[in-house]
């Protein structure tokens, strides 16, 4: 029986967050990387790290905007 392919895997929703999230802070341990490569969705994990950006960003415009209403 064959693998299938990358973007058929199933998505690990948790596994996906935590590999973007420490993927954000640049500290991974090259095992786990390549454990990621081989079981995570790469569709999944390029969709969960947009959707992170995104809400990286409205939270330091949401705080910049807490700052400067409260100076």
């Amino acid at each position: 029986m064959t693998a299938p392919a990358p973007h058929q895997r199933p998505v690990a929703v948790l596994d996906t967050v935590k590999a973007v999230l420490w993927s954000f802070i640049g500290l991974r341990r090259r095992a786990d990387f390549e454990q990621d490569v081989q079981r995570l969705n790469p569709i999944a994990v390029l969709a969960t790290g947009v959707v992170l950006a995104f809400l990286f960003v409205i939270v330091l415009m949401l705080i910049a905007r807490w700052v400067v209403a409260t100076a």
